[in-house]
């Protein structure tokens, strides 16, 4: 079997594992989708505490688009006085982060 390096090198040969909720998967995966990179190379970012860079791509601007469309529908559906759900208000959250964030990165 031959040996996987990353892009730096490393031989990377430790699983790390550990379980989740539902909701919090759902949660992982949108922000993982969001920031354009793999889930291995935002994991291990995150859980080192570095900083997420996010490059403008097209992948990141389809997941930008389509998160944005799922906000509009919520937001329209609350137009009845609902309340507004936490699910909504962490997309919210992580479009706005993402978007900021590529503003910084262009100017």
């Amino acid at each position: 079997m031959e040996k996987n390096y990353d892009n730096n090198g490393r031989w990377r040969d430790t699983t790390v594992a550990f379980r989740m909720s539902k909701a919090e998967s759902d949660e992982l995966n949108m922000k993982v989708k969001l920031s354009g990179l793999t889930k291995q190379k935002y994991m291990i970012e995150r859980s080192l505490q570095r900083d997420i860079v996010v490059i403008g791509n097209t992948r990141v601007y389809k997941a930008l688009r389509d998160k944005i469309a799922d906000i509009l529908r919520e937001l329209k559906r609350l137009q009845g006085g609902d309340e507004v759900n936490g699910e909504i208000l962490i997309a919210i959250q992580a479009v706005t982060q993402v978007l900021n964030g590529l503003n910084k990165y262009e100017e």
